[in-house]
């Protein structure tokens, strides 16, 4: 599995006005390393669309693309992988139909969750909401930094802090053990959207350097 510190998702309620491609084009030249389009009320069509021209993009920068919830258009566009949440398809059935190569990631709240994603052979797992966060609707309750450390210590594949994550909060969640962070509204909704992800990453490099 290829290595990633930086994963945006789309929000197109953070950029009225600006084009999704072009936003996430500009994060990627800040340095995104995994993009993922979460797109829940646009018809299947135009979430086709939107992730053709997102695979076409994140191939042109050698960056990984996730499809969230539609294992249909990820298909479709040979994206690099599914996100999953607590409700979709069991991971096990979503392996059958993605196949051995394709990224699972799956949303986790809780320890158990989190155990049960690495048991079901999950390649990634999102942790959070960390904080408060308007990036999803159904959203749960923020889990705080002390579920990023209970995840830390005990789960071995790669996971993401998600959720509510800021400039002026991420040292928080990077010290209490991530070492990868999923921001969506700091970014996309920035006017400098290739300057915030440097930012970003300049605080995760900061903080890996200080463990290692």
């Amino acid at each position: 599995m290829k290595e990633f510190k930086l994963y945006v998702i789309t929000g197109e309620m953070f950029h009225p006005g600006r084009p999704m491609l072009e936003v996430m084009e500009q994060a990627m030249i800040g340095g995104a390393d995994i993009i993922q389009l979460r797109d829940k009320s646009s018809s299947k069509r135009e979430v086709l669309l939107k992730a053709r021209g997102l695979r076409e993009l994140t191939r042109r920068y050698g960056v990984t693309f996730i499809v969230n919830d539609h294992i249909d258009v990820a298909l479709a566009v040979d994206a690099d992988g599914i996100h999953l949440g607590q409700d979709d398809l069991p991971i096990a059935e979503a392996r059958r139909i993605v196949g051995p190569d394709k990224w699972i990631g799956i949303s986790t709240h809780a320890i158990g969750e989190a155990r049960q994603a690495e048991l079901e052979g999950a390649d990634y797992i999102g942790v959070g909401p960390v904080f408060e966060t308007k990036s999803k609707v159904d959203v749960v309750a923020p889990v705080s930094t002390e579920y990023v450390r209970q995840v830390a210590a005990e789960v071995s594949i790669p996971f993401v802090a998600i959720g509510g994550i800021k400039l002026h909060n991420v040292d928080q969640v990077l010290e209490s053990g991530a070492t990868r962070i999923c921001a969506i509204s700091e970014i996309v909704g920035s006017e400098d959207v290739a300057g915030t992800c440097r930012a970003f990453l300049e605080r995760i490099e900061l903080a890996n350097g200080r463990r290692s």
